[in-house]
């Protein structure tokens, strides 16, 4: 049972209080605090199945599905009316292999939503034994339009389970000749399927057109085997408990694809509790716990990936990024540096370690790491134009222009149009003061296709300021503050463009905004120099300095 019945019971302020407290916990995805306080408050109102629905929900999305499915049993027998706990009772029932009681949930008359329904389902009469009732229930469910690739795929896993690869992989090959696919996992189930059916040939083409250049070690390790001949054992679904597990994954990936985190945090832990060694379950979940703030978890699920797991290094990765976001850096880049001697041959590794070192200003390292991601690149893929461009960001920040210049413009090769790209490209024009009319086009075609990014924005103002259109400016700084209200280098732009139109006390405001937003130092004492001097002496300080230069 619950972890309550030794604890002291609380006066009702002290329950107030924690209630309180749980409150904002879950409000802050704080789940271990939410479930550590609604535990308390149970203490004194053990009866309150409000309290329990609300305990029940952060102890699974902290990942203590123990003491989830205890808070679920007892608000059963407290006849409580909540979809949540009856959906922990049902999974722990498929969970046990009782597929018997998972669809007596169904029988009395439960329902959670039509795809999910449709889909467990079709595992739990599978696992009954009731193949034919399996079918039934996902062809039903594929009269959806909207559906129809979530059963279709399903479907496959269940007729692939019970060993029926053609008819499996004709479901796979889609429609229009698309290939059905539903994320990563989708893929490798189809090339076992091929390989059961000794067409190790398509499977292999099917992985050639799916790496395009990329370090998936497990996807390059299936590649190899299919290569030496060897028939890959099916093993992505094995079971009618599997096949759930794999509906809540499914169900994760949708939801966190809409950003919907919480409820595609609550439907990866589910398939983390039926299949608890799933490397895409814990990997999702991890994620998840990153995008909602929730670092320790998201590190401490990272962890449960083993090192020799092909997608350890996916792990790590991650692992780092949640290190970087709880603001330890250093403890980022070691994990990374360690990674880089371990996997030498992943060309993502290095680029994940030269972006931790960009973040921390540490651009000639973070330059090496990009050099040795870009020296493993076989032929560079159009969907490899940020590395070039974040490399030419460390050059420029170096102070070698020549060489940031070259990697901007190959990034566009690689991908015409990246409005990112243009404005930095055309931005450092201007900085320089050449190619003016060239780097006005960039920013324009930036401003056009990203015309909501402040600072795209604030680049055809200084562009326009540039080239001596104060007017046509002022606009465009305008709405780049709009956009980026406490930005210090856009607010001294709007303030430089004011000035030049004459609206000198306006420039004045402008730049001691831009002060109260800490600038730069040598920003800030250029401001300073503003208020105090004016912009046109500063400018004339500063032609002089470069003349005598």
């Amino acid at each position: 049972m619950l972890a309550l019945v030794n604890v002291t019971p609380l006066s009702a302020d002290s329950l107030a209080g924690n209630y309180l407290a749980a409150s904002q916990a879950s409000y802050n995805n704080d789940f271990e605090a939410a479930a550590r306080y609604y535990t308390l408050a149970l203490a004194d109102d053990p009866d309150n199945t409000g309290l329990m629905q609300n305990a029940l929900l952060a102890f699974l999305s902290k990942g203590d599905l123990d003491q989830g499915l205890a808070i679920a049993q007892r608000m059963e027998s407290l006849n409580a009316d909540s979809q949540l706990a009856q959906l922990i009772l049902l999974t722990d029932a498929i969970r046990k292999r009782d597929f018997a009681a998972a669809n007596g949930f169904y029988e009395k008359g439960i329902k959670f939503s039509p795809l999910l329904d449709g889909l467990l389902q079709g595992w739990i009469y599978l696992g009954m034994g009731r193949m034919s009732d399996a079918i039934e229930r996902f062809d039903a469910l594929g009269g959806n339009r909207n559906m129809k690739i979530f059963s279709n795929y399903h479907k496959a896993l269940a007729l692939a389970t019970v060993g029926d690869f053609e008819a499996a992989e004709k479901i796979m090959q889609g429609e229009n000749g698309q290939p059905l696919r539903i994320g990563r996992g989708s893929l490798i189930a189809h090339i076992e399927m091929l390989s059961q059916l000794d067409r190790n040939d398509e499977a292999l083409a099917i992985i050639k057109n799916a790496l395009n250049g990329s370090g998936d070690l497990e996807i390059i390790d299936i590649q190899r085997r299919l290569q030496a001949g060897e028939t890959l054992p099916y093993d992505f679904v094995t079971n009618a408990s599997e096949g759930a597990a794999e509906v809540y994954l499914t169900l994760a990936s949708v939801l966190a694809g809409d950003k919907n985190e919480r409820f595609a945090l609550i439907y990866g832990r589910l398939s983390e509790f039926l299949r608890p060694k799933s490397v895409a379950a814990i990997l999702i979940v991890a994620d998840l716990l990153n995008e909602q703030g929730q670092y320790d978890l998201a590190v401490r699920n990272f962890n449960k990936v083993p090192v020799d797991n092909p997608m350890f290094y996916s792990a790590e990765i991650g692992r780092a990024e949640a290190l970087q976001a709880n603001d330890q850096p250093d403890a980022a880049i070691e994990v990374l540096r360690g990674l880089s001697k371990t996997h030498k041959t992943i060309p993502t590794v290095f680029t994940s370690l030269g972006d931790a070192l960009r973040r921390q200003s540490r651009f000639p390292e973070a330059t090496e790491a990009y050099d040795a991601a870009i020296a493993l690149l076989p032929e560079p893929q159009p969907n490899q134009w940020f590395l070039y461009y974040t490399r030419g960001i460390t050059y420029e920040r170096e102070g070698n222009w020549k060489a940031a210049e070259a990697d901007f413009r190959f990034s566009l090769k690689l991908s015409p149009d990246q409005p990112l790209v243009l404005n930095y490209l055309g931005y450092g024009l201007v900085e320089k003061r050449i190619q003016l009319d060239e780097a006005q086009k960039m920013i324009e075609k930036a401003v056009e296709l990203r015309p909501d990014d402040g600072y795209i924005t604030d680049s055809l103002g200084w562009v326009l300021y540039r080239v001596g259109k104060f007017d046509e400016a002022v606009p465009y700084m305008e709405r780049a503050v709009e956009q980026l209200p406490v930005d210090p280098i856009v607010n001294d732009h709007l303030g430089d463009v004011y000035w030049m139109v004459g609206r000198k006390l306006e420039a004045a405001f402008q730049w001691r905004r831009a002060l109260s937003f800490a600038p730069e130092p040598a920003d800030a004492e250029r401001i300073r120099s503003k208020l105090e001097f004016g912009l046109d002496q500063v400018l004339k300080r500063e032609a002089a300095e470069s003349k005598a230069q």
